[in-house]
Protein backbone atom coordinates (compact mmCIF):
# COMPACT_ATOMS: atom_id res chain seq x y z
CA UNK A 1 0.00 0.00 0.00
CA UNK A 2 2.72 2.64 0.98
CA UNK A 3 4.72 1.59 -2.20
CA UNK A 4 1.86 2.21 -4.19
CA UNK A 5 1.35 5.51 -2.53
CA UNK A 6 4.62 6.47 -3.65
CA UNK A 7 4.61 5.73 -6.89
CA UNK A 8 1.21 7.93 -6.99
CA UNK A 9 3.36 10.87 -5.54
CA UNK A 10 5.91 10.11 -7.65
CA UNK A 11 4.08 10.88 -10.68
CA UNK A 12 1.37 12.76 -9.78
CA UNK A 13 1.64 14.93 -6.85
CA UNK A 14 4.05 17.96 -6.00
CA UNK A 15 7.39 16.69 -4.67
CA UNK A 16 7.16 17.34 -1.24
CA UNK A 17 8.08 15.50 1.18
CA UNK A 18 5.47 16.13 3.77
CA UNK A 19 2.51 14.33 1.25
CA UNK A 20 4.06 10.85 1.38
CA UNK A 21 6.61 10.31 4.32
CA UNK A 22 9.23 8.24 4.79
CA UNK A 23 8.19 5.52 2.19
CA UNK A 24 8.02 8.34 -0.71
CA UNK A 25 11.27 9.93 0.33
CA UNK A 26 12.72 5.93 0.46
CA UNK A 27 11.44 5.30 -3.23
CA UNK A 28 12.97 8.47 -4.24
CA UNK A 29 16.28 7.87 -2.92
CA UNK A 30 16.63 4.40 -4.76
CA UNK A 31 15.37 6.34 -8.24
CA UNK A 32 18.12 9.06 -7.51
CA UNK A 33 20.86 6.20 -7.14
CA UNK A 34 19.68 4.06 -10.31
CA UNK A 35 19.39 7.33 -12.21
CA UNK A 36 23.02 8.45 -11.96
CA UNK A 37 24.19 4.85 -12.95
CA UNK A 38 23.13 5.77 -16.58
CA UNK A 39 25.72 6.49 -19.12
CA UNK A 40 24.33 9.57 -20.07
CA UNK A 41 23.77 10.91 -16.53
CA UNK A 42 27.17 10.31 -15.15
CA UNK A 43 28.10 14.24 -15.40
CA UNK A 44 25.88 16.66 -12.86
CA UNK A 45 25.69 19.34 -14.71
CA UNK A 46 22.84 20.32 -17.90
CA UNK A 47 25.92 20.82 -20.17
CA UNK A 48 27.58 17.24 -18.75
CA UNK A 49 24.75 15.43 -19.63
CA UNK A 50 24.25 17.39 -23.07
CA UNK A 51 27.69 16.02 -23.89
CA UNK A 52 27.46 12.80 -22.27
CA UNK A 53 24.21 12.49 -24.49
CA UNK A 54 25.74 13.17 -27.69
CA UNK A 55 28.94 11.13 -27.05
CA UNK A 56 26.13 8.08 -27.08
CA UNK A 57 24.73 9.50 -30.47
CA UNK A 58 28.36 9.35 -31.88
CA UNK A 59 28.39 5.63 -30.92
CA UNK A 60 25.45 4.67 -32.39
CA UNK A 61 26.11 6.09 -35.65
CA UNK A 62 27.59 3.12 -37.85
CA UNK A 63 30.45 4.03 -40.64
CA UNK A 64 29.56 1.44 -43.10
CA UNK A 65 25.52 2.22 -43.08
CA UNK A 66 26.73 5.44 -43.94
CA UNK A 67 29.25 4.67 -46.71
CA UNK A 68 26.42 2.37 -48.35
CA UNK A 69 23.93 5.39 -47.84
CA UNK A 70 26.25 7.84 -49.51
CA UNK A 71 27.27 5.39 -52.37
CA UNK A 72 23.68 4.49 -53.10
CA UNK A 73 22.47 8.15 -52.98
CA UNK A 74 25.57 8.84 -55.71
CA UNK A 75 25.07 6.05 -57.57
CA UNK A 76 21.30 7.20 -58.12
CA UNK A 77 22.26 11.15 -58.52
CA UNK A 78 24.60 10.09 -61.40
CA UNK A 79 21.84 7.67 -63.65
CA UNK A 80 19.38 9.95 -63.38
CA UNK A 81 21.92 12.63 -64.96
CA UNK A 82 23.00 9.87 -67.03
CA UNK A 83 18.76 9.24 -67.79
CA UNK A 84 18.09 12.74 -68.32
CA UNK A 85 21.17 12.65 -71.22
CA UNK A 86 19.70 9.78 -73.02
CA UNK A 87 15.96 11.52 -72.87
CA UNK A 88 18.06 14.61 -75.01
CA UNK A 89 20.17 12.45 -77.45
CA UNK A 90 16.57 10.74 -78.33
CA UNK A 91 15.19 14.42 -78.86
CA UNK A 92 18.24 15.14 -81.03
CA UNK A 93 20.35 17.47 -78.72
CA UNK A 94 24.26 16.25 -78.13
CA UNK A 95 25.03 15.91 -74.88
CA UNK A 96 28.98 15.95 -74.36
CA UNK A 97 30.69 13.10 -72.17
CA UNK A 98 30.70 13.20 -68.83
CA UNK A 99 34.51 12.56 -68.30
CA UNK A 100 35.36 10.91 -64.74
CA UNK A 101 37.85 13.80 -62.56
CA UNK A 102 41.07 12.81 -61.26
CA UNK A 103 39.71 12.10 -57.93
CA UNK A 104 37.41 9.28 -58.88
CA UNK A 105 40.19 7.69 -61.83
CA UNK A 106 42.29 7.25 -59.05
CA UNK A 107 39.51 5.94 -56.67
CA UNK A 108 39.32 3.34 -59.51
CA UNK A 109 42.68 1.89 -59.39
CA UNK A 110 42.92 1.59 -55.72
CA UNK A 111 40.79 -1.04 -56.44
CA UNK A 112 43.45 -4.13 -56.70
CA UNK A 113 42.25 -5.10 -60.39
CA UNK A 114 45.89 -6.80 -60.77
CA UNK A 115 45.61 -9.19 -58.11
CA UNK A 116 41.91 -10.37 -59.08
CA UNK A 117 43.00 -10.70 -62.37
CA UNK A 118 45.77 -13.44 -61.46
CA UNK A 119 43.56 -14.78 -59.20
CA UNK A 120 41.05 -15.01 -61.93
CA UNK A 121 43.48 -16.66 -64.14
CA UNK A 122 44.66 -19.12 -61.60
CA UNK A 123 40.48 -20.03 -61.20
CA UNK A 124 40.16 -20.60 -64.89
CA UNK A 125 43.01 -23.11 -64.79
CA UNK A 126 41.04 -25.43 -62.29
CA UNK A 127 39.79 -28.90 -63.69
CA UNK A 128 36.28 -28.73 -63.13
CA UNK A 129 34.36 -31.96 -62.16
CA UNK A 130 32.33 -33.50 -65.48
CA UNK A 131 28.78 -33.39 -63.74
CA UNK A 132 29.88 -29.82 -62.90
CA UNK A 133 30.77 -28.75 -66.32
CA UNK A 134 27.68 -28.23 -68.07
CA UNK A 135 25.98 -26.05 -65.51
CA UNK A 136 28.41 -23.35 -65.27
CA UNK A 137 28.94 -23.07 -68.81
CA UNK A 138 25.48 -23.11 -69.53
CA UNK A 139 25.04 -20.48 -67.19
CA UNK A 140 27.99 -18.36 -69.13
CA UNK A 141 26.38 -18.83 -72.57
CA UNK A 142 22.78 -17.47 -71.13
CA UNK A 143 24.51 -14.49 -69.38
CA UNK A 144 26.99 -13.19 -72.41
CA UNK A 145 24.78 -14.60 -75.18
CA UNK A 146 27.37 -17.43 -77.11
CA UNK A 147 26.73 -18.69 -79.97
CA UNK A 148 27.89 -22.16 -79.08
CA UNK A 149 27.02 -23.41 -82.68
CA UNK A 150 30.09 -21.52 -84.08
CA UNK A 151 32.84 -23.85 -81.73
CA UNK A 152 34.63 -26.25 -83.13
CA UNK A 153 33.68 -28.31 -80.02
CA UNK A 154 30.24 -27.65 -78.88
CA UNK A 155 30.32 -30.38 -76.66
CA UNK A 156 30.61 -28.98 -73.16
CA UNK A 157 31.74 -31.64 -71.05
CA UNK A 158 34.63 -31.52 -73.17
CA UNK A 159 36.40 -28.12 -71.99
CA UNK A 160 37.92 -29.08 -68.67
CA UNK A 161 38.42 -25.90 -67.15
CA UNK A 162 36.86 -22.18 -68.11
CA UNK A 163 40.33 -20.95 -69.41
CA UNK A 164 39.59 -23.82 -72.37
CA UNK A 165 36.37 -22.68 -72.56
CA UNK A 166 37.09 -19.03 -73.06
CA UNK A 167 39.68 -19.89 -75.74
CA UNK A 168 37.33 -21.97 -77.93
CA UNK A 169 38.26 -22.39 -81.32
CA UNK A 170 35.94 -21.90 -84.00
CA UNK A 171 34.56 -24.46 -86.68
CA UNK A 172 37.09 -23.96 -89.82
CA UNK A 173 36.33 -22.05 -92.31
CA UNK A 174 33.19 -20.31 -90.72
CA UNK A 175 35.30 -16.72 -91.08
CA UNK A 176 36.02 -16.52 -94.84
CA UNK A 177 38.92 -13.56 -94.82
CA UNK A 178 38.09 -11.00 -97.58
CA UNK A 179 41.14 -10.91 -100.14
CA UNK A 180 39.97 -8.14 -101.72
CA UNK A 181 40.26 -5.47 -98.97
CA UNK A 182 43.52 -4.20 -97.30
CA UNK A 183 42.76 -4.81 -94.25
CA UNK A 184 40.08 -6.63 -92.37
CA UNK A 185 38.89 -6.74 -88.68
CA UNK A 186 41.22 -9.12 -86.47
CA UNK A 187 38.34 -10.29 -84.17
CA UNK A 188 34.85 -10.30 -83.24
CA UNK A 189 33.54 -7.81 -81.77
CA UNK A 190 32.58 -4.30 -81.90
CA UNK A 191 33.76 -1.12 -83.56
CA UNK A 192 33.77 1.54 -81.25
CA UNK A 193 35.44 4.02 -83.24
CA UNK A 194 37.46 4.53 -86.24
CA UNK A 195 38.80 7.92 -88.53
CA UNK A 196 42.11 9.63 -89.29
CA UNK A 197 44.51 10.82 -86.89
CA UNK A 198 44.00 14.45 -86.11
CA UNK A 199 46.74 16.46 -84.35
CA UNK A 200 48.27 13.35 -82.40
CA UNK A 201 44.75 12.68 -80.37
CA UNK A 202 42.90 9.53 -80.89
CA UNK A 203 39.19 9.00 -80.06
CA UNK A 204 38.38 6.14 -77.76
CA UNK A 205 34.92 6.56 -78.07
CA UNK A 206 33.26 9.77 -79.79
CA UNK A 207 34.05 12.75 -77.95
CA UNK A 208 36.65 10.89 -75.38
CA UNK A 209 40.44 10.92 -76.78
CA UNK A 210 43.68 9.96 -75.94
CA UNK A 211 47.02 10.89 -76.40
CA UNK A 212 48.83 8.89 -79.46
CA UNK A 213 52.36 9.62 -77.76
CA UNK A 214 51.54 8.35 -74.59
CA UNK A 215 49.69 5.40 -75.82
CA UNK A 216 52.46 4.37 -77.90
CA UNK A 217 55.47 5.34 -75.59
CA UNK A 218 59.01 7.35 -77.00
CA UNK A 219 59.57 6.37 -80.69
CA UNK A 220 62.62 4.61 -80.45
CA UNK A 221 61.38 1.32 -81.27
CA UNK A 222 60.96 3.04 -84.71
CA UNK A 223 64.44 2.48 -85.20
CA UNK A 224 64.38 -1.45 -85.00
CA UNK A 225 61.48 -0.93 -88.01
CA UNK A 226 64.02 0.72 -90.32
CA UNK A 227 62.07 3.71 -90.02
CA UNK A 228 63.23 6.96 -91.30
CA UNK A 229 63.27 9.22 -88.12
CA UNK A 230 62.43 13.31 -88.97
CA UNK A 231 63.35 15.99 -86.77
CA UNK A 232 61.04 16.35 -83.94
CA UNK A 233 59.53 19.59 -83.00
CA UNK A 234 58.10 19.72 -79.12
CA UNK A 235 56.18 22.64 -79.66
CA UNK A 236 54.13 20.78 -82.31
CA UNK A 237 51.71 18.49 -80.94
CA UNK A 238 51.57 16.69 -84.33
CA UNK A 239 54.97 16.16 -84.96
CA UNK A 240 54.82 12.82 -83.29
CA UNK A 241 52.09 11.59 -85.17
CA UNK A 242 54.43 13.08 -88.35
CA UNK A 243 57.34 11.06 -87.25
CA UNK A 244 54.79 7.75 -88.08
CA UNK A 245 53.94 8.78 -91.36
CA UNK A 246 56.65 7.34 -93.64
CA UNK A 247 55.68 8.26 -97.20
CA UNK A 248 54.49 11.27 -98.97
CA UNK A 249 50.95 11.36 -99.40
CA UNK A 250 50.01 9.05 -96.74
CA UNK A 251 47.74 9.62 -93.53
CA UNK A 252 47.38 8.14 -90.14
CA UNK A 253 44.35 6.04 -89.44
CA UNK A 254 43.10 4.06 -86.44
CA UNK A 255 40.27 1.86 -85.56
CA UNK A 256 39.05 0.86 -82.41
CA UNK A 257 37.50 -3.04 -81.57
CA UNK A 258 35.89 -3.90 -78.25
CA UNK A 259 35.80 -8.14 -77.52
CA UNK A 260 33.15 -8.47 -75.64
CA UNK A 261 33.19 -10.95 -72.43
CA UNK A 262 30.47 -13.56 -75.19
CA UNK A 263 32.65 -13.28 -78.24
CA UNK A 264 35.50 -14.94 -80.18
CA UNK A 265 38.35 -14.26 -77.85
CA UNK A 266 40.95 -15.31 -80.46
CA UNK A 267 42.62 -12.74 -82.77
CA UNK A 268 44.46 -12.48 -85.95
CA UNK A 269 46.43 -10.60 -88.26
CA UNK A 270 44.73 -8.01 -89.89
CA UNK A 271 46.89 -7.59 -92.73
CA UNK A 272 50.20 -8.78 -94.95
CA UNK A 273 52.59 -7.18 -92.63
CA UNK A 274 55.96 -7.82 -90.52
CA UNK A 275 55.86 -7.40 -87.05
CA UNK A 276 59.62 -6.09 -85.75
CA UNK A 277 59.00 -5.00 -82.09
CA UNK A 278 57.05 -5.65 -79.09
CA UNK A 279 56.30 -3.20 -76.37
CA UNK A 280 54.76 -4.10 -73.49
CA UNK A 281 53.05 -1.71 -70.68
CA UNK A 282 52.23 -2.88 -67.32
CA UNK A 283 49.56 -0.76 -66.25
CA UNK A 284 46.31 -0.97 -64.63
CA UNK A 285 43.47 -3.93 -65.58
CA UNK A 286 40.15 -0.85 -65.46
CA UNK A 287 37.17 -2.43 -67.36
CA UNK A 288 37.75 -1.37 -71.10
CA UNK A 289 33.74 -1.65 -71.41
CA UNK A 290 32.06 0.98 -73.70
CA UNK A 291 30.25 3.19 -70.47
CA UNK A 292 33.70 2.75 -68.91
CA UNK A 293 35.74 3.89 -72.37
CA UNK A 294 32.96 7.07 -72.42
CA UNK A 295 33.52 8.30 -68.63
CA UNK A 296 37.61 7.51 -68.42
CA UNK A 297 39.61 9.77 -70.68
CA UNK A 298 42.96 7.90 -71.58
CA UNK A 299 41.56 4.58 -70.52
CA UNK A 300 43.45 2.63 -72.90
CA UNK A 301 46.62 4.69 -71.95
CA UNK A 302 46.70 3.35 -68.25
CA UNK A 303 45.73 -0.14 -69.10
CA UNK A 304 48.29 -3.06 -69.53
CA UNK A 305 48.60 -3.30 -73.43
CA UNK A 306 50.92 -5.03 -75.87
CA UNK A 307 52.12 -2.87 -79.07
CA UNK A 308 53.47 -4.45 -81.62
CA UNK A 309 54.90 -2.66 -84.29
CA UNK A 310 56.33 -3.23 -87.75
CA UNK A 311 55.18 -2.59 -91.84
CA UNK A 312 53.18 -3.46 -94.12
CA UNK A 313 53.11 -2.48 -98.18
CA UNK A 314 51.96 1.44 -96.70
CA UNK A 315 54.18 1.89 -94.63
CA UNK A 316 53.93 2.05 -90.96
CA UNK A 317 51.25 -0.12 -89.15
CA UNK A 318 50.85 -1.49 -85.38
CA UNK A 319 48.16 -3.68 -83.53
CA UNK A 320 47.93 -2.98 -79.62
CA UNK A 321 46.50 -5.72 -77.62
CA UNK A 322 44.59 -3.75 -74.73
CA UNK A 323 44.14 -6.08 -71.33
CA UNK A 324 41.36 -5.40 -68.87
CA UNK A 325 39.60 -6.63 -65.69
CA UNK A 326 39.65 -9.94 -65.57
CA UNK A 327 41.94 -10.21 -68.76
CA UNK A 328 45.64 -9.76 -67.46
CA UNK A 329 46.74 -12.57 -69.58
CA UNK A 330 47.24 -11.14 -73.24
CA UNK A 331 49.09 -13.81 -75.17
CA UNK A 332 50.91 -13.42 -78.15
CA UNK A 333 51.85 -17.31 -80.32
CA UNK A 334 54.97 -16.36 -81.71
CA UNK A 335 56.61 -14.45 -78.31
CA UNK A 336 56.92 -17.47 -76.07
CA UNK A 337 59.19 -14.26 -73.76
CA UNK A 338 55.87 -12.28 -73.35
CA UNK A 339 54.04 -12.31 -69.47
CA UNK A 340 51.72 -9.98 -68.97
CA UNK A 341 50.46 -8.59 -65.32
CA UNK A 342 53.01 -10.21 -63.71
CA UNK A 343 54.21 -8.52 -60.31
CA UNK A 344 58.14 -8.29 -61.15
CA UNK A 345 56.88 -5.36 -63.82
CA UNK A 346 55.50 -2.19 -62.37
CA UNK A 347 53.10 0.44 -63.57
CA UNK A 348 54.41 3.51 -65.04
CA UNK A 349 57.35 1.70 -67.42
CA UNK A 350 57.34 -0.31 -70.06
CA UNK A 351 59.79 -3.03 -71.33
CA UNK A 352 61.04 -3.56 -75.32
CA UNK A 353 61.92 -6.41 -76.93
CA UNK A 354 62.83 -6.59 -80.88
CA UNK A 355 62.09 -9.06 -83.32
CA UNK A 356 65.00 -8.40 -85.33
CA UNK A 357 68.46 -9.72 -85.07
CA UNK A 358 71.77 -10.59 -87.26
CA UNK A 359 70.32 -13.44 -88.46
CA UNK A 360 66.85 -12.51 -89.07
CA UNK A 361 66.28 -9.10 -90.83
CA UNK A 362 62.67 -9.34 -91.62
CA UNK A 363 60.93 -9.40 -87.81
CA UNK A 364 58.13 -11.75 -87.60
CA UNK A 365 56.06 -12.37 -91.16
CA UNK A 366 52.42 -12.49 -90.48
CA UNK A 367 49.66 -13.30 -92.87
CA UNK A 368 46.10 -11.89 -93.68
CA UNK A 369 43.91 -13.33 -91.10
CA UNK A 370 46.82 -15.74 -89.47
CA UNK A 371 46.21 -16.59 -85.81
CA UNK A 372 48.17 -13.71 -84.00
CA UNK A 373 47.27 -13.99 -80.36
CA UNK A 374 44.26 -15.01 -77.41
CA UNK A 375 42.68 -12.45 -74.65
CA UNK A 376 41.32 -14.63 -71.45
CA UNK A 377 38.10 -13.56 -71.28
CA UNK A 378 37.45 -10.11 -73.47
CA UNK A 379 38.89 -6.84 -74.36
CA UNK A 380 40.43 -4.49 -77.04
CA UNK A 381 42.33 -3.66 -80.46
CA UNK A 382 43.68 -0.85 -81.36
CA UNK A 383 44.75 -0.71 -84.71
CA UNK A 384 46.81 2.32 -86.31
CA UNK A 385 48.52 2.33 -89.64
CA UNK A 386 49.39 4.58 -92.16
CA UNK A 387 47.42 4.66 -95.59
CA UNK A 388 47.09 6.54 -98.49
CA UNK A 389 44.99 9.47 -97.99
CA UNK A 390 42.05 7.56 -100.27
CA UNK A 391 41.95 5.14 -97.73
CA UNK A 392 38.10 5.14 -96.27
CA UNK A 393 36.38 2.78 -93.78
CA UNK A 394 33.45 1.26 -94.88
CA UNK A 395 32.03 0.83 -90.73
CA UNK A 396 29.82 2.65 -88.73
CA UNK A 397 30.40 3.40 -84.83
CA UNK A 398 28.53 0.60 -82.83
CA UNK A 399 28.43 -1.81 -85.39
CA UNK A 400 29.21 -5.60 -84.74
CA UNK A 401 32.07 -7.03 -86.74
CA UNK A 402 33.42 -10.22 -87.55
CA UNK A 403 36.95 -11.30 -87.89
CA UNK A 404 37.75 -11.48 -91.45
CA UNK A 405 35.59 -9.12 -92.46
CA UNK A 406 36.61 -5.63 -94.14
CA UNK A 407 37.15 -2.79 -92.10
CA UNK A 408 38.01 -0.04 -95.27
CA UNK A 409 39.35 0.21 -99.24
CA UNK A 410 41.72 2.10 -100.79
Amino acid sequence: MAASLGKVCSYQLPLTAGRCGSDWLLLRAQRARQFQQWPWCSLSSGRGRFNAASLGLQARVRPFPLLIATGGGYMGYDQYGRYKDRELTKIGIEVPPRIANETQVALYKTIPTRLLSRAWGRLNQVELPTWLRKPVYSLYIWTFGVNMQEAAVEDLIQYRNLGEFFRRKLKPALRPVCNSHCVISPADGKILHFGRVRNCEVEQVKGVTYSLETFLGPHTWAEAINCTIKPSNEEDPSSFQDLLVTKEGNELFHCVVYLAPGDYHCFHSPTDWRVAHRRHFPGSLMSVNPGVARWIKELFCHNERVVLSGEWTHGFFSLTAVGATNVGSIRIYFDKELRTNSPRYSKGSYNDFSYLSNNNQEGVSMRKGEHLGEFNLGSTIVLLFEAPHDFTFNLKAGQKIRYGEPLGTM
